[in-house]
């Protein structure tokens, strides 16, 4: 047991005090109906006037307003835009300011415990925001989040977790190490190709060293993202078969090609991470590579991340991911960069919408149970005041959000 296990039996009895679902809605309790005016189904459809059938923690049909069963709750949400729960496929759950105002170090005296309450506070922010699942790559204390999250009624977003990233080590040890991240519970591997933007982004792994990694999580059936900015770095991960690349600052048209005719999802940033590490540039400056040449990257960055972004959007074939890499600052801000990506980028709503919700879920290995509004996967379902395709700032109005049939916010606005 981690000593972060040891502490979780308590934060677990406080946090049910505040996070307990609005509605418990449990098998036993019978079918629960949303009622909708107008719901996007994560697939590019837009459903008009519908009933959301929803029974054991799933969505057991779709069916015409008024046409549900009589014998359950009904949710009415009317006069809203209801969605499916969306997906970050790239947020730190871990990172958070202190209590001085500074960036979490392990040195700066947290104890386990008030680590993990921030870490659970960063979690509630996010399920509050309509993200009801969510990739968290490179903390092996994202393993008792998640299984709590998961088992013991803490309330957060489905988690999906690499444990510890990679960056060095020979051919041999790195195979060792997939072998035992898998064997730690693992959902993915995460790997570092390149420096960080505030170290200029080289490559820093060798071509050799990514075919250790992407060949022997693909043996272990684990699926591999891959931090790398660029293009030469980019062009590696994807001859080593690995599956992901994040971030890819620095990538042309031919890496994005590239990344297109081999299938190797892309998962871009918009402008939040870049944005919220200036906002709060007092809190993170002096801390490893926070320092004016850092900071002064990243302000350059935000242009070209949204030319990035739309290129890779025009570029045929490519899957271009929904990932934000929410650090410190930034949880419960998760939609921001739909926004970015429509205004700045010039992405159409419905195509950023499918990004953030059913080619995620494909991504990840989850879309036969979530990312759609569809029979048979989980209920996972938020709703908007406003409709993100005419307007996208609605995104940021969330007033319901239900996750695996569980209510865990209405704001109690009701229809017409």
């Amino acid at each position: 047991m981690t000593r972060l296990a040891r502490s979780l039996p308590a934060l677990v009895a406080s946090a049910a005090l505040t996070s307990a679902p609005v509605h418990a809605a449990h098998a036993q309790d019978g079918p629960t109906v949303l009622r909708a005016s107008s719901a996007i189904d994560g697939r590019g459809r837009t459903l008009s006037n519908v009933d959301i059938v929803v029974e054991n923690g799933k969505i057991a049909r779709i069916v015409a307003a008024g046409s549900g069963p009589s014998n359950g709750r009904l949710i009415d949400l009317r006069g809203r835009t209801v969605l499916p729960g969306l997906i970050d496929a790239h947020s730190h759950l871990s990172w958070y300011f202190n209590r001085q105002g500074r960036y979490h170090t392990r040195a700066d005296g947290d104890t386990p415990v008030q680590s993990m309450l921030a870490t659970a506070a960063n979690a509630y922010a996010t399920l509050m925001a309509g993200f009801t699942t969510i990739q968290s790559p490179g903390d092996n204390e994202d393993k008792d989040l998640r299984d709590w999250i998961a088992t013991q009624g803490l309330a957060g977003p489905r988690i999906l977790t690499s444990l510890a990233s990679f960056s060095r080590g020979d051919p041999d040890s790195l195979r060792a190490g997939v072998r035992a991240r898998k064997a730690s519970g693992a959902d993915l591997i995460k790997i570092f190709a390149s420096a960080s933007i505030r170290d200029g982004g080289k490559q820093s792994m060798t071509d050799e060293q990514l075919q250790a990694l992407c060949g022997e999580a693909k043996a272990q059936g684990l699926r591999t993202i891959v931090h790398a900015h660029s293009a030469e770095s980019v062009t590696a991960v994807v001859n080593a078969g690995c599956n992901q690349v994040e971030h890819g600052i620095f990538v042309t048209q031919k890496e994005l090609d590239l990344m297109a005719q081999r299938g190797v999802y892309f998962d871009p940033q918009c402008s939040l991470v870049f944005h919220n590490y200036l906002d709060n540039r007092a809190k993170y400056e002096g801390i490893g590579n926070y320092n004016e040449a850092g900071f002064a990257a990243m302000e350059k960055a935000i242009p070209l991340a949204a030319d990035v972004i739309r290129k890779a959007v025009a570029t045929p074939g490519l899957k271009v991911l929904y990932g934000t890499d929410a650090v410190a600052g930034a949880h419960g801000r998760n939609a921001e960069d739909l926004i970015c990506r429509v205004k700045d980028a010039g992405e159409p709503p419905m195509h950023a919408i499918i990004s953030a919700t059913s080619l995620n879920a494909e991504a990840l290995g989850l879309g036969d149970r979530i990312g759609a509004l569809a029979s048979g996967l989980e209920a996972d379902i938020i709703a908007l005041d406003g409709d993100p395709t005419k307007d996208i700032t609605a995104v940021r109005r969330v007033s319901f959000v239900m996750k695996g049939g569980k209510v865990y916010r209405d704001d109690g606005r009701k229809g017409p």
